[in-house]
């Protein structure tokens, strides 16, 4: 099977998760002990407290790769998507989301007479003023996702098969990414990975580097994620360490735009500028737009800048989904 014959542009695999978003002061997060801007995982009872303790905005399909589907299915990608969700309301919602964005969504919900009392996923979105976003997520469902939810068949007829980083956790979720990847390389197929958070780097830092080296075709992360990978303060050095071991990565920057790594030249991308309210998702729609430009066949500048337009948009407003189709407007 080529290329020109996948059935789908992206296949994304991640955590299947349902958003809960409010805005907080800064000391909330304090009051919380929260590390501002991270991702923390909590359990049940915790997660039953914040969400207590917060005035909900919206509650809406979330997960970072899941975002990133929906987004690249709205520039017109043929996306299909792989997740664990438990067979409950939130579950059925979250896979009702993704299907009337066009994804398809041919994943086994959580066995309920095994796991009777694990819920889907959730994770808890607390956005400051300056709309910078502090995530807790409890699991759930999520750290079920084992090798024999891989479905090869999908594997195979997907372009390029992406995997999230905050799906690294759980050993067996480790086991199904490597299985994940060698079935697409068997097909001629191409891996890309988020890194999704400095702290889930640090984490997990020499099998997400095994990971990199040995299995990763497309790298994305930001400035806090590649740092942590290469355990240096300076992005400079960090980005060599990703030349050395990558063909093609996408580093963003935030305010500095992003550069992208291919075969040892550096190709610098300018930001589109927006007023920031909410920066949750801004990640997910960067990667949405270049791997939709990459699939499409574009120069990988026009990549580049299909992800700043992506991830401008999603930053214009709360919520980690698109409201516009800025993009079409732009002329893309």
């Amino acid at each position: 099977m080529t290329v020109s014959e996948a059935k789908y542009d992206i296949l994304g695999i991640g955590n299947a998760i349902t958003d809960i978003l409010a805005n907080v002061e800064p000391s909330f997060l304090q009051q919380q002990d929260l590390t501002p801007g991270s991702m923390t995982l909590i359990d049940a009872a915790r997660a039953d407290a914040l969400t207590a303790a917060l005035k909900t905005e919206r509650v809406m399909g979330g997960g970072s790769v899941a975002n990133s589907c929906v987004v690249a299915a709205q520039f017109g990608a043929r996306v299909a998507y792989l997740g664990k969700v438990a067979r409950d309301a939130s579950g059925e919602k979250f896979a009702q989301d993704l299907r009337e964005n066009g994804i398809t969504f041919p994943s086994t919900p959580l066995d309920g007479h095994t796991f009777e009392n694990l819920p889907t996923a959730r994770c808890i979105v607390m956005v400051t003023p300056d709309g910078q976003r502090t995530m807790a997520t409890y699991l759930g469902a999520c750290t079920y996702f084992t090798p024999d939810d891989v479905i090869q068949e999908t594997i195979a007829a997907s372009s390029i098969v992406y995997l999230e980083g905050y799906l690294f956790d759980p050993p067996h979720a480790q086991e199904a990414f490597r299985r994940a990847a060698t079935l697409a390389h068997q097909n001629g197929r191409q891996v890309a990975l988020s890194l999704s958070d400095p702290f889930c780097v640090g984490r997990h830092r020499q099998a997400f580097l095994d990971l990199v080296r040995g299995h990763i075709d497309i790298l994305f992360a930001n400035e806090d994620e590649i740092c942590a990978l290469y355990e240096t303060e300076d992005f400079e050095t960090a980005a060599r360490h990703t030349q050395q071991d990558t063909t093609l990565a996408a580093l963003t920057r935030s305010g500095l735009g992003s550069v992208i790594i291919h075969d040892g030249q550096m190709i610098k991308v300018d930001p589109v500028p927006t007023q920031v309210v909410d920066t949750t998702g801004a990640g997910d729609a960067y990667a949405a737009g270049f791997l939709a430009g990459l699939t499409s066949g574009r120069t990988l500048p026009e990549c580049g800048r299909l992800a700043s337009v992506a991830a401008s948009e999603i930053i214009s407003h709360v919520g980690a989904r698109p409201l516009s189709n800025i993009w079409q407007e732009m002329g893309f």
